[in-house]
């Protein structure tokens, strides 16, 4: 890949990083959150995706197989995916405004959102960040970048199950209507 592509693909990952933590200060407050053992599975599972993705020099040389051919074309495919992933994930983000948490959690007072990317997926922010992954992996250009979004979309998959037990659990017969309207990850897919 074009090395100048790396910089804007290392720049929208990093913006993403800066919009997350800030908004992340202005949360309502946890009624009740998933167990801790749940929590670290699922973030390992997300580190784990994240250095194989963004750490070139693991070691392991098969990590290293190139999967596509080198191309401009798909270069900048790759950084249109990520930011696209990017921008759908801090737009579901915002719709959620202060029900949002890092972690499995009902919120005191907590809404259920269906506006914005909430009415194509349920888990928007999982959707966007797999896009901006694969995105990423594109430009990565190794074998290394692909298991890294397979590692993480199984993570996120986790979550999105204790997620929708949540919601059922709070929201009832009112969130069992919303997953038979909505899928999950990808619209009208999955």
């Amino acid at each position: 890949m074009q090395s100048n592509l790396l910089y804007w693909i290392d720049g929208l990952w990093l913006a993403f990083l800066a919009i997350w933590v800030i908004s992340a200060a202005r949360t309502k407050r946890t009624a009740h959150s998933q167990p801790f053992l749940e929590q670290l599975l699922q973030r390992s599972l997300a580190a784990a995706g994240g250095i194989l993705l963004f750490a070139p020099k693991l070691g392991v040389s098969w990590l290293g197989l190139g999967l596509l051919p080198d191309s401009a074309a798909l270069a900048y495919l790759g950084v249109g995916l990520t930011a696209g992933g990017i921008g759908f994930a801090v737009w579901a983000r915002f719709a959620l405004g202060r029900n949002w948490s890092g972690n499995v959690t009902i919120k005191n007072d907590h809404e259920l959102i269906r506006r914005g990317p909430y009415t194509l997926v349920r888990h928007p922010i999982y959707s966007g960040l797999l896009l901006a992954l694969l995105g990423t992996a594109i430009d990565v250009n190794e074998l290394r970048g692909l298991i890294a979004v397979a590692i993480v979309f199984v993570g996120f998959w986790l979550k999105a199950r204790t997620e929708e037990s949540f919601m059922l659990q709070q929201f009832g017969e009112q969130y069992s209507r919303y997953q038979r309207d909505v899928k999950a990850l990808i619209p009208f897919v999955l």
